[in-house]
């Protein structure tokens, strides 16, 4: 499959920017897609086959064996990572998680074309990226726990806490982005959000602000096909990456389950913002395999037939098929990889399971500087509520 992206003007350079031109800034051409599916990057197809790209293969000419299973090796880890925190919030160790499922290429592809210096501003799904920046995974179950506000140090990866409120850091990054180019850095910063998030205003906002001034930064929005219950075609007329033609800068969509593309189509990215071209918006189309977090219900509003066609896309099998096709991996790799796996999900059950429980009423403590009635009034209520199961307990 192939490329579909917008032809847009490259903004004028401002004063912050440094760099020289470069041809990473000119814009792919598009190619016809042979199927019915969407127009989109594509270097590896679901079967494991390897499509020539002209404009894109440039991205991961070098690519090693090694990388290659390194890249796998990071997708089965980060899913291994993701199931257990979703048993471990079953079994009312977290309070809640939001899954990756089947969004791992996307993640692990973007993640790994991005330099030490580059910045990061995720959303709260981005455990891949995570993984990428080195972050501990047990550091991001912290905040699902309740005992603390994120347990990593964002300037020690260049990896910012998790954003909750949607939208949002897609301005922080706007803003670090700018910041970027007026200290004359070549370095480049990602925002991650996905489909639904692009329908707030803060996103509009920050793509009008990067425009404008030219700003080092690269949306890349995962369009998992739903935001919560609501399906993409209720979000927009368009496709996503052409919303950025009406900004003035580059938009395209890549196949959000071939690491390959993601990692070649992000490196392109990048190598814009670093060389002055200003922001791209990357469409990856994926799917969301799972529940948007573990308080949804998919089953609700969408069909298993669905769920199965996309099954068949699978990222971490397509990278595989590719891998055993090409004698980079052998029965031997994946049996370390396995055991591996197991390994990683023990460490996180008993990190979870050693945390402390938290503090229930913390949430009451910082509302208001001085107090006030009506936070009283509901922290009562909420003892009230907590010591009921105490009596409960206590009479059976």
């Amino acid at each position: 499959m192939t490329v579909e992206s917008t032809a847009a003007r490259t903004p004028r350079r401002s004063a912050g920017t440094t760099g020289t031109k470069s041809t990473a800034g000119k814009r792919p051409t598009a190619k016809k897609s042979p199927s019915g599916e969407p127009e989109l990057v594509q270097l590896l197809t679901p079967e494991g086959k390897r499509v020539k790209n002209s404009e894109y293969d440039k991205f991961v000419a070098g690519i090693t064996p090694d990388e290659l299973r390194g890249l796998y090796r990071d997708m089965v880890l980060t899913r291994r990572f993701d199931a257990e925190a979703t048993s471990l919030q079953r079994q009312g160790e977290l309070g809640l998680w939001a899954s990756l499922l089947g969004q791992e290429a996307a993640q692990i592809g973007s993640g790994r074309a991005l330099r030490d210096d580059d910045y990061v501003f995720p959303t709260y799904r981005e455990h891949g990226v995570a993984w990428c920046r080195g972050v501990d995974p047990a550091n991001l179950l912290g905040m699902f726990r309740g005992v603390n506000n994120g347990g990593w140090d964002p300037n020690g990866n260049n990896f910012h806490l998790y954003t909750i409120v949607i939208g949002s850091q897609t301005l922080h990054a706007t803003g670090y982005a700018m910041g970027v180019a007026k200290d004359g850095a070549d370095s480049a910063v990602i925002a991650y959000f996905g489909d639904g998030a692009s329908s707030q205003g803060d996103v509009a906002e920050s793509f009008t602000f990067s425009a404008v001034y030219n700003a080092p930064v690269v949306f890349f929005c995962q369009n998992n096909q739903w935001a919560i219950s609501e399906p993409t075609e209720k979000q927009t007329r368009v496709p996503l990456y052409q919303r950025a033609q009406g900004y003035g800068f580059p938009g395209v969509r890549v196949d959000g389950n071939d690491v390959l593309a993601c990692l070649a189509v992000t490196k392109w990215a990048l190598e814009r913002a670093r060389s002055g071209e200003g922001p791209t918006l990357v469409e990856a189309y994926t799917y969301r395999m799972g529940a948007h977090t573990t308080s949804d219900d998919p089953t609700r509003y969408r069909h298993d037939d669905e769920r199965a066609a996309w099954e068949a896309k699978d990222p971490i099998l397509r990278l595989r098929r590719f891998l055993e096709a090409s004698n980079h991996a052998d029965e031997g790799f994946f049996a370390e990889l396995e055991a591996e796996s197991e390994a990683l999900g023990r460490r996180v059950r008993e990190a979870v399971r050693s945390m402390p429980d938290p503090d229930h009423f913390a949430i009451f403590e910082h509302a208001y500087a001085d107090g006030h009635a009506l936070v009283d009034e509901e922290r009562a209520q909420f003892a009230a509520y907590q010591a009921s199961f105490a009596e409960a307990e206590g009479g059976n």
